[in-house]
């Protein structure tokens, strides 16, 4: 189906039959099946068939596994907190369940009501709008520069900023875009429910070397305070899975605990993120961020 409609010349039988390595009997027998699903196939005797200019044949033959994959995949996207994102896997599971056969529609059903992906934020998280990532996703595949509003978190003002747009990711409650700031002449990081009136301009621009995306998100070894703790092993597992940051030296203390080392810039964001591993972690260096800690603990125990 996919070939009668992309190729831009008319297939033959023979043609079709050494494609897939079956009979001409095959082939003569798939196209009566296309016939019964009013597919509109044409033909000519003289340059084989095609499909009515203009149809379009939906690129949907899933099994029961790929159908499996897509909806976890849909029903994480569906439990992140962006609307704009939870509206969008919804209209993309819409469109699926319409074109399926009726047994893949009730396995697909049947999944969705019992699928149920990260259900804290499923369940208990007020939905807001994430910012225009699909707009910047254009600026990227097009390599283009974008301009925009943005308002800083850190100071409340409010500046004018183009970049050169590299890299979209998103966290567990918000879209960020990583590029080159022209008016700071150097990598940067914005997050989009913070950018407004975004405008991608007709100016392009090429990158010099291949984006490392790892370095990209984690900054690695490159910038922030170097910090140092110990952890209980068993908080290993969650502290690796959710920092938010790469860890770029571990090593052993004893059977039950280990030395983990990273960087991070934001010592008041880090200091909070610690804080749900309570005494499983101890926090060696920066001095300032064991300050941090230790007037962090004096307030919440004077608010008891």
């Amino acid at each position: 189906m996919l070939m009668l409609q992309e190729s831009k010349k008319k297939l033959t039988v023979n043609d079709l039959a050494e494609t897939f390595g079956v009979s001409r009997r095959t082939i003569f027998r798939d196209f009566n099946f296309l016939s019964d699903i009013n597919v509109p196939v044409t033909w000519d005797e003289y340059s084989g068939y095609g499909v009515i200019e203009g149809y379009k044949i939906p690129p949907l033959m899933f099994n029961s596994r790929e159908l499996a994959t897509i909806m976890v995949g849909l029903n994480f996207v569906k439990s992140q907190i962006d609307k704009n994102l939870v509206d969008d896997a919804k209209g993309v599971e819409l469109k699926i369940k319409n074109v399926l056969p009726d047994d893949l529609k009730e396995f697909m059903k049947s999944l969705d009501n019992r699928t149920v992906v990260d259900p804290f934020l499923h369940f208990g998280a007020e939905k807001k709008e994430g910012g225009n990532w699909y707009l910047v996703s254009s600026a990227i595949s097009q390599s283009k520069s974008i301009e925009f509003t943005y308002h800083s978190k850190k100071d409340g003002s409010v500046t004018g900023r183009k970049i050169d747009p590299y890299l979209l990711v998103f966290y567990r409650d918000h879209w960020n875009v990583i590029g080159y700031s022209h008016k700071r002449e150097a990598i940067r990081n914005f997050v989009l429910d913070r950018m407004e009136n975004v405008k991608i301009l007709d100016q392009n621009f090429k990158l010099e070397k291949e984006i490392d995306v790892e370095g990209l998100i984690f900054n690695s070894n490159e910038s922030g305070e170097k910090i140092r703790v110990v952890l209980d092993k068993s908080a290993e597992r969650p502290f690796k899975a959710n920092l938010p940051t790469k860890i770029f030296k571990e090593t052993g203390v004893d059977s039950k605990k280990i030395k983990v080392e990273f960087n991070f810039e934001n010592l008041d964001y880090i200091n909070e993120w610690l804080l749900q591993f309570g005494d499983k972690v101890e926090v060696q260096s920066p001095k300032e961020l064991i300050q941090k800690r230790k007037a962090l603990l004096k307030t919440m125990l004077k608010n008891l």
